[in-house]
């Protein structure tokens, strides 16, 4: 197999850049594409009593272990398979278990801050920006965070204000400029989604 396509995701809180690295990937056929999630890379806050955990910037790069994702990356592109941790995000901590991912032709990295740190981002051969509008990408979040991660509407708001909104401001918007691409409104772009597979079908499906 030749060196693998890195495809870096990026975008803020709620944007559907999760939904349009599933659906890139859902294009193509199983073992011609894998997915890493940003988030699985948090780093773990076991150490810390369940209260003070809930006060951690999540939303800032230091938040995240950017460089065994750069690791990782490396070893995919290298033919060499790699474990990555899972995160639970109720309780703000790593599962004792990882998720194995193998190398395949196209490697799909996806989350808010994928762009913001120059190691990581060098690795990646197509950066796509989804751009969608604040207000979208807050009840998108309010959804997300009230039913999938156990979290309560006062503690998603204080934390929208308090980290989410001013790092969207300070990192995450800036990245926009490193994109190749950007894609309006996520998902429901039918039309950026049909010109990405052209692309990336054509390496997903042996075709180049």
């Amino acid at each position: 197999m030749s060196r693998p396509l890195i495809v870096g995701i990026a975008g803020g809180t709620g944007s559907g850049k999760t939904t349009v690295a599933h659906k890139l990937a859902a294009a193509m056929p199983p073992d011609r594409c894998v997915t890493i999630e940003h988030d699985a890379y948090y780093f773990d806050q076991s150490h810390l009593p369940p209260d003070e955990r809930a006060t951690v910037n999540y939303d800032h790069p230091a938040s995240l272990e950017s460089s065994l994702l750069a690791e990782h990356l490396r070893q995919l592109r290298a033919g060499r398979a790699v474990d990555v941790p899972i995160y639970d995000f109720a309780t703000h901590s790593r599962r004792k278990d990882t998720k194995h991912v193998v190398p395949a032709p196209v490697v799909i990295v996806e989350g808010i801050l994928v762009f913001v740190e120059a190691g990581l981002r060098d690795l990646m051969d197509i950066k796509i920006f989804v751009d969608t509008d604040a207000d979208i990408r807050l009840m998108r979040r309010i959804r997300r965070d009230l039913e999938h991660r156990g979290r309560s509407f006062e503690s998603v708001r204080h934390q929208y204000y308090a980290t989410v909104r001013p790092m969207h401001i300070e990192h995450v918007e800036p990245s926009k400029r490193w994109a190749d691409l950007i894609v309006p409104e996520g998902g429901d772009n039918k039309v950026a989604l049909e010109v990405l597979l052209g692309q990336l079908g054509r390496i997903g499906f042996g075709l180049q």
